[in-house]
């Protein structure tokens, strides 16, 4: 008991010059975070690194430049400022490689945040929606501050820890930060019925947060036997799990339970998940393994994109060459879907943006980062349907993808193509 303190002390075990690893997305530990940027006039050049967080980050404020220095492996709304702003930067990484940037001290951690539920009565906690890097920050750091909170979610798989492992214990009492299903447009429906129509039974699927997936989740009802392999899922896959069309039968890999790294949904994803066996959170550096994931058969990944031009080269990360999220998990999922026996690796996006410019584009914005090369897509689907590029020659190609464009915007498309190569 003797560990448990309050938010300001723990807090002071950190240091000028540390870097601080903090546990990502929802499980955010945002307690712990404001309670160091208010000891900003002590601290000098820390860094402050992370994923995808959710939630106020206070540290990012630039008027604390000379104090916190953020390092995002991939960029969130909360901390997107500091690239122009500079006091942040970008590392750009695999999420199956960074635990091992910990591990093997490329990137040593002095401290490390996390965000747990309570001790149970052998006192093991669990780091419930979020696992990703944790467990390699939390073997590496010197020192490993826990937020407590009841309403963590209990999850299993490597995300259980005991009590002795944490140096700090911090009780908090704050709902998990989440997010309410998005509806879905009339182009996000088409979406979804397109990517439905290549998902086969006995099918293992990948895919994120948002629109897109929910409304191919909602295609889904009548398929059977599918699994679920994914670095992350959200509310839409619950209905289909308590309906027996994801059972998780025929999957290669950990047969007979979901696999993931985290979670961002309602409290209804929380409470589907607290206690749950058949949900198991393994390290991004497991989930994300390509040699694993080949080995579910029909692996279908689904991912998404800021644009693709019409040879297939698909920017995920960057609008131009200002940073917007990160590399992530796509290339570790398109991969691994690409080897699997019977897979398909799917980028699905609408054909314009919310301005009305096109994403299927004959060239990319100068300095756009290639996440996917064109030579690792499969299928690029966008409301106006599906562009199968496997095995096609670039002239091949373009017809493929000029006719997935927006109607508006096909002849401009193909015209410029044909110009640039003059």
């Amino acid at each position: 008991m003797s560990k448990y303190v309050t938010a300001a002390e723990a807090v002071k075990v950190v240091k000028s010059g540390d870097r601080v690893y903090v546990q990502a997305a929802a499980a955010a530990p945002t307690v712990l975070t404001k309670a160091l940027a208010e000891r900003a006039s002590e601290l000098r050049n820390v860094e402050v690194c992370h994923l995808h967080t959710e939630g106020e980050a206070s540290y990012a404020n630039p008027a604390l430049a000379e104090s916190f220095h953020v390092n995002s492996f991939f960029i969130g709304a909360n901390v997107r400022h500091t690239l122009s702003a500079g006091n942040g930067s970008y590392t750009p990484v695999f999420l199956s490689e960074l635990p091992h940037l910990f591990r093997k001290n490329v990137l040593p951690i002095d401290v490390a945040f996390i965000h747990v539920s309570p001790p149970d009565r052998h006192g093991y906690c669990s780091l419930g929606v979020s696992v990703e890097a944790t467990i390699a920050a939390i073997e590496k750091a010197k020192i490993v501050i826990a937020q407590v909170n009841p309403q963590m979610p209990r999850t299993f798989g490597d995300g259980i820890l005991h009590v002795e492992e944490i140096d700090y214990l911090v009780d908090v009492n704050m709902p998990i930060y989440g997010h309410e299903p998005s509806t879905f447009s009339k182009e996000e429906e088409k979406i979804g019925e397109y990517i439905a129509s290549l998902i086969e039974d006995r099918s293992t699927l990948q895919m994120g947060i948002g629109s897109i997936p929910n409304a191919a989740l909602s295609k889904l009802k009548n398929h059977k036997d599918l699994g679920l392999h994914t670095e992350m899922f959200s509310d839409g896959v619950i209905d289909l799990i308590e309906s027996d069309v994801i059972n998780c039968n025929y999957k290669g890999t950990l047969r007979g339970r979901v696999l993931a790294t985290f979670l961002i949904g309602s409290k209804r994803l929380y409470d589907f998940v607290h206690d749950n066996p058949f949900i198991e959170m393994k390290e991004s550096s497991m989930v994300n393994d390509t040699a694993r994931i080949r080995k579910n058969p029909k692996m279908v990944a689904i991912n998404s994109a800021i644009e693709v031009d019409i040879t297939g080269q698909v920017c995920a990360d960057s609008i131009g060459a200002h940073m917007y999220s990160g590399v992530g998990g796509q290339m570790d999922f398109i991969r691994g879907a690409s080897l699997s026996e019977g897979g398909k690796a799917i980028i699905a996006l609408p054909s314009v943006t919310k301005k009305g410019e096109s994403r299927i584009v004959p060239y990319l914005k100068q300095g756009a980062g290639v996440v996917t090369t064109r030579s690792h897509v499969q299928y690029i689907i966008t409301e106006n349907g599906i562009a199968d590029l496997y095995g096609k020659t670039l002239k091949q190609r373009l017809n493929e993808m000029v006719k997935i464009a927006h109607p508006t915007h096909q002849e401009t498309i193909e015209r410029s193509y044909y110009e640039m190569l003059k």
